[in-house]
């Protein structure tokens, strides 16, 4: 099993790429299913969900090829299987995507439960509730999700209100009603840049959707959709991970094709905890280098804070000088790096599951840690690099199922990072 052999501290400086976003790549893949006709995704990152999705679609009768960070999918002409088996399905929770197109498609689908990352309860209700307004009739049996409608075509536009707003259901609900007959409305939808990039490409193979990245989004069904070509946005986590290490570290670290939109809140952040943030339209520039200032931080949908960047930002504000509370709205059981952290010489206090309270600055020290989820991985390779000694961090595949070339993009900004076998 791989693991990451880190030695601190080190100053990160100098420039890289962001990659594309594997959170918006996942549904582009997924929408290939909806038209027999090529689609060209470009910018597609090399990670490990990449790589599960792919065999997955292969697995439902679609053809890909890959060049140069380009896939170009198909769906074949065999005989066309309407199931997404366990064995494929428990690697990632976003395998769960492929259901609203198979549906929609053709008129039947059977998806296991999904899996992924344990940080908490993330049940895939509101995405069958919200297929079931349009017109499918939904069964759970056995561990899979059976649904089927009238027949290929046959779902019809409906008005559904998510009774939270979700990511992965908005996506899924988007992709069904592009194909359903009649009109879709659906209310309190997720915002993140990651709807707009799926609205982006559907619209582009000829689907026809209003207000993506707003709380309500309109779909007006086609009888078919075309293929197309389409750019994915970069990635705003990874983008993130690597502008907190600037200020860890006290380094300065230009990070190439980032949109400072994105990031808003975190760029909000570091300039309030005394970071110097520059942007423009080629990229994002931080630096750090003077003191720390410790800030709260509250995780959010978007607009809101990321959840997906609350652990690496916790591992920032081990480093600060005061008192940080941050808190956790998003997901349940999501600080489970704050004991890896401790053993490294954070002072950090749970109260409960939900709010952690970090004082700072600690110095920390190099040890053994055992990343737990993708995010969490993110944080102890952080932390690693502000620590005296050497750091081992174990369990290094969660970070290959979302961050491209990790241990590459590190040693370019000088960080003393390995890739070993153990």
């Amino acid at each position: 099993m791989d693991l990451f052999r880190i030695r601190g501290p080190v100053r990160l400086a100098g420039t890289i790429a962001a990659s594309g976003a594997k959170n918006a790549a996942l549904p582009a893949l997924a929408a290939s299913l909806l038209s027999d006709e090529p689609l060209t995704l470009r910018r597609v990152p090399a990670v490990r969900d990449i790589r599960s999705m792919l065999e997955l679609l292969e697995y439902l009768d679609v053809v890909s090829e890959s060049q140069n960070g380009t896939l170009t999918l198909r769906v074949g002409g065999s005989a066309r299987s309407d199931e997404a088996p366990y064995d494929l399905v428990r690697k990632m929770r976003a395998s769960a995507l492929v259901l609203g197109p198979l549906l929609a498609r053709r008129g039947h689908a059977r998806v296991s439960l999904p899996g992924g990352c344990a940080i908490g309860v993330r049940p895939i209700d509101l995405h069958l509730a919200g297929l079931e307004a349009l017109g499918a009739e939904v069964r759970l049996e056995g561990g899979y999700v059976a649904a089927k409608t009238a027949g290929p075509g046959s779902l019809r536009g409906a008005r559904y209100r998510f009774a939270k707003p979700t990511v992965g259901g908005t996506e899924n609900l988007m992709m069904a009603a592009t194909l359903a007959r009649g009109t879709t409305v659906l209310e309190n939808c997720a915002r993140e840049p990651e709807i707009v990039d799926l609205a982006r490409l559907l619209t582009s193979m000829g689907a026809a959707i209003d207000g993506a990245g707003g709380d309500t989004v309109v779909i007006e069904g086609r009888e078919r959709l075309g293929g197309a070509s389409h750019s994915v946005i970069p990635d705003r986590i990874e983008v993130g991970t690597y502008l907190i290490g600037a200020v860890m570290t006290g380094g300065d670290v230009t990070v190439e094709g980032a949109r400072p939109a994105d990031l808003a809140p975190l760029l909000q952040k570091l300039d309030e905890i005394g970071a110097r943030v520059d942007t423009g339209e080629d990229g994002i520039r931080v630096h750090g280098g003077g003191e720390i200032r410790a800030c709260d931080v509250a995780t959010a949908p978007h607009p809101g804070f990321p959840t997906d960047l609350q652990a690496q930002y916790m591992a920032l504000m081990t480093q600060a000088a005061g008192v940080s509370r941050v808190s956790e709205t998003v997901f349940e059981n999501r600080f489970q790096h704050v004991p890896e952290l401790v053993r490294m010489g954070a002072e950090i206090h749970l109260d409960g599951s939900s709010v952690a309270t970090v004082h700072g600055p600690s110095r920390l020290s190099g040890a053994r840690v055992m990343a737990t989820d993708l995010r969490a991985s993110a944080c102890l390779v952080l932390a690693a690099l502000t620590a005296r000694s050497e750091t081992r961090v174990l369990r290094i595949y969660h970070l290959d199922r979302g961050y491209e070339e990790m241990e590459s993009k590190l040693q370019q900004l000088g960080a003393r990072v390995d890739r070993i076998s153990e």
